[in-house]
This record gives C-alpha cells, sequence and structure tokens, in this order.
C-alpha cells in the first residue's frame, strides 16, 4: 500500500513539473509575441529586410563630333550555386560545362572545374566563385547559354555580381584631360572630377530583401529614393588633333630624352580646346599623361622668350620706338647691375634693328630696350602686361589651373634686376595655356576669349546647359601694335629661330623660347623650350603651344625641340582643313604631279566635299547602291569612280586605306573594340572584311 502511494506521489509530481514547464513555456511565448514581438520582429528584418545603396549611371564623356571619350560599361563576376540544379540536369551537363568553363577562364583546366562542382555540390556550398576575373555583356551572354546554367537563375543557378567600370576607348588619348574616377565611382582628376556634380548623378536607395541563397530582391515603397543617372559632357576635343598631338609630343620627347611635355590647340575665334596633350616621364622612354603640365603649377615655370612678345607689345604701345630702330647687342654678353646676361649666339649679334632682336631672340636686346623706355616708370611696363591679360585668371573648366603670377615694384622681391629680367620671361611663373590664350587674343585682332574645353552638358538628347565663348577682354592692345607684332611673329619663322620650320603651303607665325630652369635659388644648366603661335598668319584659325621640359640630347632650343612638333601639328590641321586653303587652290603635293590619289575611301558627305574642292570630276560605278561609305578609284582621266562599300550586319567592313577616325567610327557603331598602332591610314586589320564576328570582339589595326 505504502508502494502504491509512493509512485501515485511521485508521478503527480512529475505531472505538476510537466504542467509547469508547459505552463511556462506558453507564458514565455505569449510574452514574445505580445511584449517582446515588435524588438524580434525588428532583429528579423534587419536581417533579411535592409536598405541598400543604388549606384547612378555615370554620364559619359564625347569628343567634339560624338566620340566617346569615356563611358561606363558594365562587367560581371560569375558565381554559381551549384545546389539548385536537379541531379539529372547536374548530371549530363557538368562535363560540358566545366570544359565550356575552361575555355573562358583558362586559370582552371575542365577537370578540375568539374571537381570544384561536384564537391561543393556534395557539401551543399550554395555559392562557388567561378573566377575572380570580370568578364563583359558579351561574354555573360555566351556564359548563360552553358550547359546546366541555360535553365536560368532560380534552375540552374547563374549567379552575376555586376560592377561598372569606366571604359576609354582611346586609350591614353586625352587621359589626364578626361580624368579618372576612383573605387568608389568619383572623379578624382580631370573632367572627371571637375564636372563630378554632373556625370555623378545622384544615388538612390531601396528596400531589398533575403529571398534565400543570399540573394536580394528589391521592395519599393515610399521610403525608396530613385537614382538619377549622370548626365553626358560633350568636349571641344577633335580625335584626329588629339591623335597627331600626343603622337608628335611622344615622339619629340622620346628623341631628346625629356622630362615632360605639354601641347595644346585652340581655335582662334571660340577659343575651343581641340587637344591637350600632356606626357610626363615615368621611366627610361616611357611617358604618360600623368599631369596636367598645361595648367598645372609643375607645368608653370618662367616662360622665357615667348614673354617677349609682351615685351615689344608694350614698347610699341609707348609710340616711342620704330621696327627698324636700332640697337646694341655687343658680343653678347652683357652685365645688368652686375648681373650677366647672354645671347644665344657666340660672339653676339652687334648692332641690329629691333625686328631683329626680336627674331634672333636676343635678350641682351628686349632687355636693354625695355629699360630705356621703362626704367623710370618699372610699373608702367607692369600695367602693360596687365592690360594683356597676362596675368588674368582664365577660369577655366577645368580644376587644378595655377594662378598667374607676374610681381610688380611693391612686391618684397623686387630689385633692381626684376624689370630686365621679367622684360625676357624669367621672375614670372605662367602657365602654358595662359600663354596660349595671349597668343590667341594677337592672332584674334586683339579680343582675348576663355579658352573652353567643354561644349554642352547633355540629358540624352536635351541640352541642359551650353557653354559659349567668353570675352575677358575686348582688346588688349591697338590695332597698330597688332600689325606690328605678327609682322614680328612671321620674321621668326621667315628667317629667325624657328626658320626650320618654315613652309611655302602656308605662313606661321611664332616664337620660340629657350629658358634656364631655376632650381635650388638659382638658375641651372637645364633648359625649358616652348614654341607658341598660330597660323595661317594671314587669316588666323587655331593657335597651338608646345612645351618640352629639360631635353638631355644634343638639341636643347625651343627651335629645334618644341617648334617642329608645332608644325607637325599645323600640317595635319591645314592638310585636313580646306577651308584654310585659298579658294580655287588645290594642295601643292596634288598639283605639283598632276595626280590625284589611286584609292579615296571615307563618308559619303566627306567625298563629296573633296571632290568638289579637288575640282575632280566623279562617275557612279554600275552596281552604285545607297550606301553610306564610298570608296573612289582613280582613272586615267584623273577622274574618280565611286562605289558603295556595303556594311552588312555582323559582317566585319573592309577598312583597309580609311583614315582612323572613319575606321573607329564604322567598326565601334558596330560594337567591336579597336586597338590600334602607327598612324596615318589602315594598313591591314585583324579579322578579314566580310568576315562573320560576335559584338564585343577587339580588332587590331595596322595604321601606316
Amino acid at each position: 500500500m505504502n508502494i502504491k502511494k509512493s509512485i501515485l506521489l511521485r508521478v503527480r509530481i512529475a505531472f505538476l513539473l510537466m504542467g509547469g514547464v508547459a505552463l511556462a513555456i506558453v507564458l514565455k511565448i505569449s510574452h514574445i509575441q505580445l511584449v517582446d514581438g515588435e524588438k524580434w520582429r525588428t532583429r528579423m528584418e534587419k536581417r533579411d529586410i535592409q536598405f541598400r545603396h543604388i549606384k547612378a549611371h555615370r554620364g559619359s564623356v564625347f569628343a567634339a563630333d560624338g566620340s566617346l571619350l569615356a563611358t561606363s560599361l558594365p562587367f560581371y563576376r560569375v558565381a554559381i550555386d551549384p545546389t539548385i540544379a536537379s541531379n539529372k540536369r547536374f548530371e549530363e551537363g557538368v562535363d560540358s560545362l566545366s570544359l565550356l568553363l575552361s575555355q573562358v577562364f583558362t586559370h582552371k583546366s575542365a577537370e578540375q572545374y568539374k571537381t570544384l562542382l561536384t564537391k561543393a555540390r556534395k557539401n551543399n556550398r550554395q555559392y562557388v566563385i567561378l573566377s575572380n576575373r570580370y568578364v563583359d555583356f558579351q561574354t555573360k551572354k555566351a556564359i548563360e547559354a552553358f550547359p546546366i546554367l541555360r535553365a536560368g537563375k532560380y534552375r540552374g543557378g547563374a549567379i552575376f555580381e555586376v560592377e561598372n567600370r569606366r571604359f576609354a576607348p582611346f586609350n591614353s588619348l586625352a587621359s589626364r584631360t578626361i580624368g579618372y574616377i576612383n573605387d568608389e565611382g568619383e572623379g578624382v582628376v580631370g573632367l572627371e572630377y571637375s564636372f563630378e556634380k554632373h556625370l555623378g548623378g545622384r544615388d538612390g536607395r531601396a528596400l531589398f530583401q533575403n529571398i534565400g541563397n543570399n540573394t536580394w530582391r528589391p521592395r519599393y515603397d515610399g521610403s525608396s529614393v530613385t537614382p538619377e543617372d549622370g548626365l553626358d559632357i560633350f568636349t571641344t576635343i577633335d580625335v584626329n588633333v588629339q591623335d597627331v598631338a600626343h603622337t608628335a609630343l611622344l615622339n619629340a620627347l622620346i628623341k631628346n630624352d625629356a622630362d615632360f611635355g605639354c601641347a595644346v590647340v585652340m581655335e582662334v575665334a571660340t577659343g575651343e580646346i581641340k587637344a591637350m596633350a600632356n606626357l610626363g616621364k615615368i621611366r627610361e622612354g616611357i611617358y604618360a599623361e600623368n599631369y596636367n603640365y598645361a595648367i598645372g603649377s609643375r607645368g608653370s615655370n618662367d616662360p622665357g622668350s615667348i614673354f617677349k612678345l609682351a615685351s615689344m607689345m608694350a614698347l610699341l604701345e609707348e609710340k616711342k620706338m620704330q621696327l627698324t630702330d636700332r640697337v646694341e647687342t655687343g658680343n653678347g654678353r652683357h652685365r645688368f647691375f652686375g648681373t650677366p646676361l647672354n645671347d644665344p649666339k657666340s660672339g653676339g649679334f652687334g648692332n641690329i634693328s629691333v625686328q631683329q632682336v626680336f627674331e634672333k631672340s636676343s635678350s641682351i636686346g628686349v632687355a636693354k630696350l625695355v629699360r630705356k623706355y621703362f626704367k623710370d616708370n618699372p610699373q608702367k611696363f607692369i600695367d602693360y602686361l596687365n592690360q594683356f591679360g597676362l596675368n588674368t585668371p582664365l577660369h577655366f573648366q577645368l580644376v587644378g589651373e595655377t594662378t598667374p603670377y607676374i610681381k610688380n615694384v611693391n612686391d618684397p622681391t623686387w630689385s633692381v634686376i626684376s624689370l630686365p629680367w621679367i622684360s625676357i620671361g624669367y621672375e614670372t611663373k605662367i602657365s602654358p595655356l595662359q600663354m596660349l590664350t595671349f597668343y590667341n587674343a594677337v592672332a584674334n585682332e586683339g579680343k582675348m576669349v576663355q579658352p573652353i574645353l567643354v561644349k554642352y552638358i547633355k540629358e540624352a538628347d536635351k541640352i541642359v546647359e551650353e557653354f559659349n565663348t567668353v570675352t575677358l577682354k575686348e582688346k588688349i592692345c591697338s590695332d597698330s601694335t597688332l600689325r606690328q607684332v605678327t609682322r614680328l611673329l612671321e620674321g621668326v619663322v621667315e628667317r629667325g629661330t624657328a626658320r626650320a620650320i618654315r613652309t611655302t603651303q602656308y605662313r606661321i607665325a611664332g616664337k620660340t623660347s629657350t629658358s634656364q630652369k631655376f632650381i635650388e635659388g638659382k638658375y641651372s644648366k637645364s633648359y625649358h623650350t616652348a614654341f607658341a603661335g598660330f597660323f595661317p598668319a594671314d587669316k588666323p584659325k587655331y593657335s597651338c603651344i608646345v612645351v618640352i621640359d629639360n631635353p638631355k640630347k644634343e638639341k636643347q632650343y625651343g627651335g629645334d625641340v618644341a617648334a617642329p612638333v608645332f608644325r607637325k601639328i599645323a600640317d595635319r590641321l591645314y592638310a585636313n582643313d580646306l577651308q584654310m586653303h585659298p579658294e580655287g587652290k588645290v594642295l601643292t603635293q596634288l598639283t605639283s604631279v598632276k595626280k590625284i590619289p589611286k584609292t579615296i575611301i571615307g563618308n559619303v558627305q566627306d567625298i563629296s566635299t573633296l571632290t568638289k574642292s579637288w575640282q575632280i570630276s566623279t562617275q557612279q560605278a554600275a552596281t552604285m547602291g545607297e550606301g553610306d561609305w564610298l570608296r573612289g578609284k582613280a582613272q586615267i582621266d584623273q577622274s574618280l569612280t565611286l562605289k558603295d562599300i556595303r556594311v552588312r550586319k555582323n559582317r566585319m567592313p573592309d577598312v583597309r586605306n580609311m583614315t582612323l577616325k572613319d575606321a573607329l567610327y564604322l567598326l565601334e557603331n558596330h560594337g567591336l573594340k579597336v586597338v590600334y598602332k602607327g598612324q596615318g591610314k589602315v594598313l591591314s586589320q585583324s579579322i578579314p572584311p566580310n568576315r562573320v564576328f560576335k559584338r564585343g570582339r577587339t580588332v587590331y589595326l595596322d595604321l601606316h
């Protein structure tokens, strides 16, 4: 009996304990639901629902003709969830998939990929990166069609992580001017930085929910912010001119083993920059666009003899001097208050005219003239320089423009030699672009205009903002002075220090410069060379400045180092711009041999303009269609037979004998990537004409 009671007591105690535990569980669940429910729901949302950043699509940068200079393209990292596919689909497709992956990502063999996928599936790994290398959109589309993956994301397991990258179709061409972006997608230099608020757009955000397998889906609600894509900017850069300036400058830097250089081409009337090349040495024989020397402080040295143009203008504005006046320059050595000044010619120039002083770049002659007429009032000379706009900030569209520095008599560093030294381009700091703007004003009948690099800001085809020509100074000097200094500048090329670049095709007006660099408190034996000028001299259309710093080979003067680069740029511009040729006149090289080129290839409108300007008769081939591109073949009677170039979809066009500009336009509009070497016309192409190709493929062009 006692045993029975004992057992019942134990059962009752156990029942009560179990009931108590059950009651505690119910109470805890109720507490969680009713009291702590909001807290746990918030924690769940933080884990499975969160706000995520949505990056706005960055705007593109275009050249003047619409060619892409910089744009954002999607690239993809490829991963896979090997657990999603059914057993049958995985077993039937894993061998083929592994083989195809090994062909795309060559760092693993097909067997290695099969082992990786099989092992990951067995271990229930839901995320396997196939390669750390990102692929482009065309490759992504091809991978989506691979076995297993073609079943789609939720049955095949393909995972593509997109990353937008900045792409420059012309590689290093004008790369410092265009600029770069950082890892956060923000501009750091050049146009990318200066126009960040336009190009960058406005990022958005949205609620995303984790729907499993680390896959996030947006949940749009009232708290979401839609990203606003960036705007496009259209520059004034001419790709062909930029290419010529870049190539000519690079060759000169390599030839002369110089430290750095820049070349800027400006349209006289508008101030539009057609080319801005900046190259610095990064190692022996290798140069890159690593700094904007045209506007920055590192390129703003003493301008040297190109500054003598301003000194001559001040002297002529004083109305006390004629170009025929004589100046005694002596034996080429002269002391100003005990400080020696030498002329470039050994033994000196002797007694010469004012015009010869400028043409021969006699520093002694210029310094003597300025001291003669301004020694009693040196500030008046400085006032003239200010009147000419040399101390006027350009407020250029690129961030980083250095402020011009010209000291005045109140400057604490002013000394008795400041006046003669400033007159020949020392004791000042002026950027190449500032000097070019000054020379451009002389070419522009005295009107100084602000340089322009960006012409439009667009949203799709709509112009959001337009930048028109801004006049900085209506007139920098009198018409009489302008006529005389233009005569001086032409004389430099006809008879003076730049006579090596003289041409019978057109007239050049310009000035050479070779200045000693001021290093560690003294002037050194290294030189800063330059040439600034404009052409054609009688009706200027373009101005240009070329700077080459510290040439170390046997040639170290501006006329031998910088001026030839100017000539190469000017020759190409003159050859390509028929408007600069006298009406009815054909290029000398054509008229002298009385023969037209054997083959002419180009756009219909360009061919029409060319044949009319050269007065070439044309006839159409029997099979002539209505294409946009023509090939002209010279006949015995000096006429051209025109035949259209058939351009078919997904068929490689024949771009041989085309100019680089036409070839790039045609190929890039067919979705091809272009890599080229050389200059001139296309000699050969890596993909034969009429061959079937896929968009995104790279074609290599050799030019000659």
